[in-house]
């Protein structure tokens, strides 16, 4: 029983962790995600003991998430469309949370993480959707996966809350690849 509860209570940490970020950025009071979760800050410190912890738990499986939807993308027929598709989940995902590039990075730094692992996996994955797209003919050949991460991380760093803006110029980066509209 005892392990039932830790587990809901793991559970509803992250989601009220989840909201909180989302509503507040990665700076919410972890006091308040504690009592949304309904439970007591002592609790919230025994599963997450640091703010960074609760992020890598939230984020492992985001990425998790990123690298299976580009392995699932690999099986369109279109791999122009399915690279499309990948960054606008993959920019959606950046924008999530306010003030997300600083921890992450940081996290990133720690090999050891299973923050680390679990990105270096979502970054294979969108790998092998590129390749699959520039095999295709879809992307030219001299795009590197990791500038084209980069570029769309910027795209939604600048435009933190304005989709339209971000959209318009996440366009402009499917043009630069080669992989704007046709």
């Amino acid at each position: 029983m005892a392990r039932a509860d830790a587990r809901r209570n793991y559970e509803r940490l992250l989601a009220a962790a989840g909201d909180a970020f989302v509503r507040y950025g990665v700076d919410a009071s972890l006091n308040d995600v504690a009592r949304r979760a309904g439970v007591g800050p002592a609790t919230l410190y025994r599963h997450f003991p640091t703010r960074e912890a609760l992020l890598e738990a939230l984020l492992t499986d985001r990425y998790d998430t990123l690298a299976e939807r580009a392995r699932t993308l690999l099986d369109s027929s279109s791999p122009r469309e399915a690279l499309v598709a990948w960054l606008h989940v993959f920019m959606a995902h950046v924008t999530t949370y306010r003030g997300l590039a600083t921890p992450v990075k940081a996290a990133l730094q720690d090999e050891t993480s299973e923050l680390f692992s679990s990105c270096h996996g979502m970054q294979a994955a969108w790998h092998e959707l590129l390749v699959h797209a520039q095999k295709a003919g879809a992307v030219r050949a001299d795009v590197d996966g990791s500038d084209v991460l980069r570029l769309v991380n910027a795209v939604a760093w600048a435009t933190d809350g304005r989709p339209d803006e971000a959209d318009r110029l996440l366009s402009l980066v499917l043009e630069g690849i080669g992989a704007g509209q046709h």
